[in-house]
């Protein structure tokens, strides 16, 4: 194995008194990207910092390249460092070969061949110029102008400090800097949060160029798919964590067939167990040994009674051996998988009648006017719409959305059907009473009758261990969780979801989106998922800086539009 492998072995991290980490391993030789995906807690961002060296294991061991490189969620400088001083660093190790292979060169023309020390100059100079070629030394001053400029930061003055940039700004000069070094190992930890789509693709292309290993933590199925050559899955397994090969596209059939083979193995064991169950106690009672002979058995009932006797107690025994057996070592059963209920929807959403009132649409909107946020000329929703508003950061989707809410005024004309039920689901997600558990927040907000007829367990959202937390004390996804199981809970007629899969799994992504494509009531939502974008079946409306619109028709069925 290279010198330049990550590997890990039997690694274990307790933390808060659970194994976050229990027994995993992973070798990644170079030319491996892989991807780590699952649950949030499923130990993603933990792994990462243990392979980085950045907390240690409570068992197991970690091989790793000297010059490792690992995405910080904070860039290891001062904050009146400035922009040139952390691409100074970042260039470091690329001068630093050069500036030797210079004085190698010099000392080898300078030392007679004849000289003993001349072998090992040799040698010296041709690790060090293969060390250059890998990190491409000779070009590192461009190519760190080069991702600069792909990442969105040409513009940006090397003068400024990093306490002067936003946070966004200090995650892409991080993720700068480690491109422009190329480290043997490279570890990142969601990567593609604060870029657009253009250099989210520039990040992919210099990925899948990078000659040495990278290991990645990401909720971007879209970059799983274009960068990774292996994924492993951190969710519960029979036989724990699961490593395919492959990008995401490949995972998810791999992943579906898994379950069906996990699921299929629990059934046919418990249909063992039970037959086994039955031979081991009901057999045995049937012919038990003061049962007295049936009239057909009368005549040699002493002589095959005792034979009988015993291969029926023969096979109670081996029944009873293996069902000791099986229930010493059963497959677990899978967990259920956590479910966006789109029968829940379909079931319960309020939906017009069969007449012309059901043609109508539910909002209408006419020369809407946000001064600064939002300009649009027109905007009619279907009562069964699927509509993706897309367009970059600042562009006014989330004000949209408000607006069709009713939670913001707008300039214009803004037509809603009476009586009509909005649901809107925010990026940022807060309760009013954090000291509430999230068992007594559901049925608070939903009332007793409705949190007993659509019980909160049963729409897999949320762990039954997490029922009973304090809200203020879930994460950032749980929260989104619970307010998605209040809108599914009690369906709207018009549903409004402001980037929906932020901090949600690939897995719980995917369902939800499923969840999208039937079903009566109308759906809008705003996001950047390049994933969601690609295979969206929908209407698309895109609004531009400018303020002009772009409306694009469904990839399949037309619909009609009001422009």
């Amino acid at each position: 194995m290279s010198q330049n492998a990550l590997l890990a072995h039997d690694l274990v991290r307790v933390l808060g008194g659970r194994r976050v980490l229990d027994g995993v391993g992973l070798t990644a030789a170079p030319g491996h990207r892989i991807g780590l995906i699952g649950e949030n807690g499923a130990g993603k961002s933990t792994l990462l910092r243990v392979l980085a060296g950045v907390d240690e294991p409570d068992a197991g061991s970690v091989s790793r390249p000297d010059d490792l490189g690992f995405l910080h969620q904070e860039m290891p400088f001062d904050p009146a460092a400035t922009v040139a001083a952390v691409l100074d660093d970042a260039l470091r190790e690329a001068r630093e070969d050069l500036v030797e292979l210079d004085r190698l060169g010099a000392e080898i023309a300078r030392l007679p061949e004849s000289d003993p020390g001349h072998p090992e100059l040799l040698d010296a100079y041709g690790r060090r110029l293969e060390q250059a070629r890998y990190r491409e030394s000779w070009d590192a001053d461009r190519r760190a102008a080069l991702v600069l400029d792909g990442l969105g930061l040409g513009p940006l003055g090397h003068d400024r400090t990093l306490g002067s940039l936003s946070g966004g700004q200090r995650g892409r000069l991080a993720l700068a800097a480690l491109l422009v070094r190329r480290p043997s190992a490279l570890l990142l930890d969601e990567p593609t949060n604060h870029l657009d789509d253009g250099a989210a693709a520039f990040l992919e292309e210099q990925v899948r160029a990078l000659p040495g290993t990278v290991v990645v933590a990401a909720h971007d199925r879209a970059f799983l798919d274009a960068v990774c050559t292996h994924l492993i899955d951190l969710d519960p397994a029979v036989d724990g964590p699961v490593r395919y090969g492959g990008n995401y596209s490949a995972y998810l059939g791999e992943r579906r067939a898994e379950r069906d083979r996990w699921e299929r193995r629990f059934a046919e064991e418990q249909q063992e167990l039970a037959q086994l169950r039955h031979a081991a106690g009901v057999t045995a009672h049937l012919v038990a040994p003061d049962r007295g002979p049936r009239d057909n058995e009368k005549m040699g009932y002493g002589h095959r009674a005792g034979r009988v006797q015993n291969q029926v107690s023969r096979r109670v025994r081996n029944a009873a051996r293996r069902l000791e057996e099986l229930e010493r070592a059963q497959v677990p059963e899978p967990p259920r998988p956590l479910r966006f209920a789109v029968e829940s929807l379909a079931a319960d959403a309020h939906t017009p009648s069969d007449t012309g009132e059901g043609l109508r649409p539910l909002v209408s909107l006419r020369d809407l006017r946000v001064p600064g946020r939002l300009v649009l000329d027109g905007l009619d929703v279907a009562p069964d719409d699927r509509l993706l508003v897309t367009g970059d950061n600042g562009t006014g989707k989330s004000t949209l959305l408000a607006v069709l809410a009713g939670h913001l005024t707008a300039e214009g004309t803004v037509h809603r059907h009476p009586g009509l039920t909005v649901g809107l689901l925010t990026q940022d997600t807060e309760f009013d009473r954090p000291d509430r558990t999230v068992r007594d927040t559901y049925e608070q907000a939903l009332g007793a009758a409705r949190a007993e007829r659509v019980p909160l367990g049963s729409l897999g959202l949320l762990h039954a261990a997490d029922l009973d937390k304090p809200v203020g004390r879930l994460s950032v996804g749980q929260r989104r969780r619970l307010a998605l199981a209040l809108l599914v809970a009690e369906p709207p007629r018009l549903l409004l979801l402001d980037e929906p899969t932020n901090h949600l799994s690939p897995r719980l992504c995917d369902e939800l989106e499923e969840a999208f494509g039937t079903g009566p009531g109308a759906i809008v939502l705003a996001s950047h998922d390049r994933w969601l974008r690609r295979r969206w079946q929908g209407r698309e409306l895109r609004l531009d800086p400018a303020g002009a619109t772009r409306h694009c028709p469904p990839t399949q069925s037309p619909a009609s539009m009001v422009m």
